[in-house]
């Protein structure tokens, strides 16, 4: 994708989306990490199933250890790699509650620092929480990053580096929600809805053929 091309894209999702937000559902700094933590090879929707059950009983770092590991899992157990995920927040809230006085650290060394938060975890909760212009690049907007020629690379940290790159500064708090709600609801893997796209015309994937684009569109 040309770089005079990206600023048309941003436009046009800001216009269709002018206040883009994540769809995982929370109340609080916490609640949000809690939820992002949980949603590795997760979708929202079932994240979201299970805190509705969670957070009404337990929605801070103490609470979370007070339910203690059977307990927690017992709320959690609907997630995928819920055992291992429901370690890492009890440690984490161990550490949330020891280290940082029961609060959420806004740096991305203290984020990483806590169990089972990576880069993209952090960076979800730098961008989402405290309004960080950060990329946290999952498979939707790797998939994008490549397939519409916006931040090609073999890597997701190569995929986040040309984003946060070429992205103009006006667009790039936001920019985050828009990929990733465009890639799981347009731009998706198997079948892009390409005739149902806003932005075909700054992007670099064409289908293969007009016939099968038609096609799809019938």
């Amino acid at each position: 994708m040309k770089r005079d091309a990206i600023a048309g894209f941003f436009a046009t999702l800001q216009a269709a989306n002018p206040m883009p937000v994540t769809e995982l559902e929370y109340t609080s700094v916490f609640e949000l990490l809690t939820a992002v933590l949980l949603s590795a090879q997760a979708t929202d929707v079932g994240v979201n199933k299970a805190t509705r059950r969670l957070f009404p009983v337990a929605h801070t770092p103490q609470a979370i250890l007070d339910l203690g590991l059977d307990g927690l899992e017992g709320y959690i157990k609907t997630i995928g790699l819920y055992h291992s995920k429901a370690k890492h927040l009890l440690q984490t809230c161990q550490m949330l509650v020891q280290l940082h006085g029961g609060q959420v650290p806004r740096t991305r060394e203290a984020l990483e620092a806590l169990p089972g938060v990576g880069r993209k975890t952090a960076n979800v909760v730098l961008n989402v929480a405290f309004g960080e212009p950060t990329m946290a690049v999952d498979t939707h907007i790797f998939r994008l990053g490549n397939r519409t020629g916006l931040a090609p690379g073999k890597t997701p940290a190569e995929v986040e580096k040309g984003l946060l790159k070429r992205i103009p500064p006006e667009y790039l708090v936001d920019a985050h929600h828009w990929l990733i709600l465009h890639g799981r609801y347009i731009c998706q893997a198997r079948k892009p809805l390409c005739w149902q796209c806003g932005v075909a015309q700054f992007c670099d994937f064409q289908p293969k053929t007009a016939a099968e684009a038609g096609t799809a569109a019938g």
